[in-house]
């Protein structure tokens, strides 16, 4: 008996120690990007106050949720969503008030997996700061086209830029102009229809607004000698040209050629000084491509014995 009674105490304890993990495991949540046009719309999610348009709402229950934008001036826009495992995009053209009330257009969830009926294509793989970018594509079965931009600083939840309307051919184009303070790194362009039933986006980098920097890791060195240049570039850009400059046939300068910036914007290159370098001192030089930020460091060849 005392042996059966042990056996099912431990039996007991095992079951509410999987049950603890069971339970204790996340479930998946839903996140909810939302947009309107025009912007600055308050968001109520289940009547609940949620910031208001650019926004997005992360760790949502799946399921069934009330989504609701409300402006000053505008009718209401007030819809049942069904909110997946994963990101989904809502998006709700609201109408300016008159005597008779504008009539709502529930927009459709649109998830990432979703087929699109938008295109979206860019003028340049990358940009200076301070330059223009072109933003065009298709849009077949509509009228119109909402163009977003994400990225650092202000786009980070998204900035919508305008809503462009397709041409006879079913194409459209916006040209952006972020002017000089814009930050640089990584961008987003999402293009999508005004009703909400195509989405298409692209990458492209801005590069500018940053230092580029230099040191040697040895500022006397000898024929032999391997000298590690390396430094900083923030500007955004993904790579630094070299440029070594110094008595004789380096009185021009000698390209080195380029070095990659890492993800933590630092970057090095090594290099060894031959038997035919001239002694005297040398000026090594460094650029971002394409050449938005540069900065030079100074050493010298042969003095060191």
């Amino acid at each position: 008996m005392e042996m059966l009674r042990e056996m099912v105490i431990c039996i007991l304890a095992a079951g509410i120690l999987l049950a603890g993990c069971v339970a204790d495991q996340p479930l998946e949540k839903g996140t909810l990007q939302l947009t309107s046009s025009p912007s600055g719309a308050e968001i109520y999610l289940d009547n609940q106050y949620m910031g208001t348009t650019p926004g997005t709402i992360p760790g949502v229950e799946p399921g069934s949720h009330t989504l609701e934008y409300r402006m000053n001036g505008y009718s209401s826009w007030k819809s049942a969503v069904s909110v997946p495992v994963g990101t989904s995009y809502y998006f709700a053209a609201l109408g300016a008030l008159t005597e008779s009330p504008v009539p709502v257009v529930t927009e459709p969830v649109i998830t990432s997996s979703s087929p699109s009926a938008v295109t979206v294509q860019i003028s340049r793989e990358q940009m200076v700061v301070g330059d223009t970018i072109m933003f065009y594509g298709t849009c077949t079965n509509c009228k119109s086209v909402v163009v977003m931009v994400y990225g650092p600083g202000v786009y980070a939840d998204g900035v919508v830029l305008d809503t462009v309307t397709t041409n006879s051919i079913n194409a459209w184009s916006y040209t952006w102009n972020p002017g000089t303070k814009v930050q640089s790194g990584t961008f987003t362009v999402v293009a999508k229809d005004s009703a909400g039933t195509g989405i298409d986006r692209k990458e492209f980098r801005i590069i500018g607004n940053g230092d580029v920097s230099v040191i040697p890791s040895s500022y006397a060195a000898d024929s032999g000698d391997v000298i590690t240049f390396s430094g900083m570039c923030t500007t955004g850009a993904r790579n630094v040209q070299l440029v070594l400059s110094g008595p004789e046939r380096f009185s021009s300068g000698v390209d080195l050629g380029t070095a990659s910036v890492t993800a933590q914007n630092t970057w090095s290159y090594r290099f060894t000084i031959d038997s035919t370098m001239p002694t005297g001192i040398y000026t090594i030089s460094v650029s971002d491509v394409p050449s938005t930020g540069s900065g030079s460091s100074q050493f010298t060849v042969g003095f060191t014995s």
